[in-house]
């Protein structure tokens, strides 16, 4: 079961912590609670507010089966997202986007499938065939693929939503989710426009400590949804092996 998010916690995490107001996104307003030293604050309860919205969303869609597409390619966010995304068992992007990673899927599935090629090919030795240079230049190419692509080899179709952190730095992807319809959560700060996104979480995304936060809420909310998924197949498994044979 999930915590419920303690607002003490936010502040201590810097959640709080926007622009400076000469760079702010006036329809970030309603998310603003005042101006401190040239800088915005941000009002914690409506962060917690959505961020609990956002988890509740993100749960069901665990539990569906589906997939949850994370993408942080900053630098204060791309370790933290790697590190949750494993844990959840779902897709992430966070060296960089690939302009069509979504909206040209079948070309970047056909780049993960040369990953498996080579992976093939040196378990049935047609590998150790190969000349040195040749060698040189496939493997080349596999570790090009696998730190681009690696971390959505699992990703078969599209997925069912995007988790971003700095909607500004992933527009790209934002983009591309927009064009399929695909709906987009995000730590949204207050140089942002909140409008661009389905699910906005107000926070500072630019703290470690702040992305930290969110994530930990966020994936515990997806794997809850992971474990609900888990515990109906168990139950649906049990009901079917239960049931009396017909006569």
């Amino acid at each position: 079961m999930v915590q419920n998010i303690e607002v003490k916690e936010l502040l201590e995490a810097g959640v709080h912590f926007g622009h400076m107001t000469r760079k702010w996104n006036p329809n970030m307003a309603p998310y603003i609670y005042m101006e401190r030293n040239g800088i915005h604050i941000i009002n914690l309860y409506k962060t917690a507010a959505k961020m609990q919205e956002a988890g509740e969303a993100l749960a069901k869609i665990a539990a569906s089966g589906r997939k949850i597409l994370f993408v942080a390619t900053k630098k204060q966010a791309k370790d933290i997202v790697a590190d949750h995304a494993k844990e959840m068992n779902m897709p992430y992007v966070t060296e960089r986007w690939m302009g069509g990673m979504l909206t040209n899927f079948v070309t970047i599935r056909k780049a993960v499938k040369k990953m498996s090629n080579v992976d093939r090919m040196k378990k049935d030795g047609s590998y150790d065939t190969l000349s040195k240079k040749e060698k040189l230049q496939v493997d080349r190419m596999r570790a090009k693929l696998e730190k681009n692509l690696g971390s959505i080899a699992d990703m078969t179709r599209t997925p069912a939503a995007l988790f971003v952190v700095d909607i500004k730095a992933e527009h790209i992807a934002i983009n591309e989710a927009k064009k399929l319809n695909i709906p987009v959560f995000a730590i949204v700060d207050t140089n942002s426009d909140p409008r661009l996104v389905d699910y906005a979480i107000p926070a500072n995304d630019d703290a470690s400590k702040s992305i930290e936060k969110i994530m930990g809420y966020i994936s515990a909310c997806v794997k809850d949804g992971n474990a609900q998924r888990q515990t109906e197949k168990a139950d649906a498994q049990t009901e079917k092996t239960e049931e009396p044979a017909e006569k």
